[in-house]
């Protein structure tokens, strides 16, 4: 019985508060891959976790968690709201600043949802499939991205309506572009509610 309820609400479908929290969930996921692949923190602070039928890694740091987690929270009210255009995730050198990678995620929102009385017709199943070769794709690409051979930090970037006040714990920043740089997009995926589009830029010139 427990089983056919739970195949239930996956057919079911989305809704705005639904479709926030999964894209919100995403983000807490996809950033924690690319800390782990790009070696921004020892793979020693990461644990495996089963998510989207994949094994994926997330950070055990508890700074970072806390982190990451008051993010989420903040990704999953401004996707409600409609009010977030952008997340990007910047990479830089430790040593001298320079930003090495940009991980941008574009985010769409159909603000019509808003008024909707009903839920949109797409299961949570078939988003997430569509999660898991984003995921997929995070994770491949250290195949081809440049080896970070100093130690780098990384910085989060959200871009909201001009309009928003910036939370307390929040400050203002630059776009932190990368001179150079080389672009790859990746997959999208789309909730009918939100859609997000995946780009990584990295410097061009430390290929070899």
């Amino acid at each position: 019985m427990a089983a056919q309820q739970q195949l239930g609400r996956e057919q079911q479908g989305i809704t705005l508060r639904g479709s926030a929290e999964l894209v919100a969930e995403f983000f807490s996921y996809g950033i924690n891959s690319i800390l782990y692949q790009r070696g921004i923190y020892p793979p020693e602070t990461f644990t495996r976790v089963q998510k989207y039928g994949l094994t994926l890694l997330v950070t055990t740091d508890p700074e970072l968690a806390n982190y990451l987690n008051n993010v989420t929270e903040q990704m999953k009210e401004w996707l409600y709201k409609c009010i977030v255009q952008r997340l990007v995730v910047v990479i830089s050198s430790i040593d001298n600043s320079e930003v090495l990678e940009r991980w941008q995620f574009d985010i769409e929102c159909d603000k019509t949802a808003k008024d909707d009385n009903g839920p949109r017709e797409k299961s949570q199943k078939a988003i997430q499939d569509e999660i898991r070769s984003v995921i997929r794709q995070i994770t491949a690409t250290v195949t081809f991205l440049p080896l970070l051979e100093s130690a780098c930090a990384f910085d989060l970037l959200i871009y909201t309506d001009k309009d928003l006040a910036v939370p307390a714990k929040w400050e203002e920043s630059g776009p932190q572009f990368i001179a150079n740089s080389e672009e790859v997009r990746l997959r999208s995926f789309t909730t009918t509610i939100h859609k997000v589009n995946t780009t990584v830029a990295y410097k061009k010139d430390s290929v070899p």
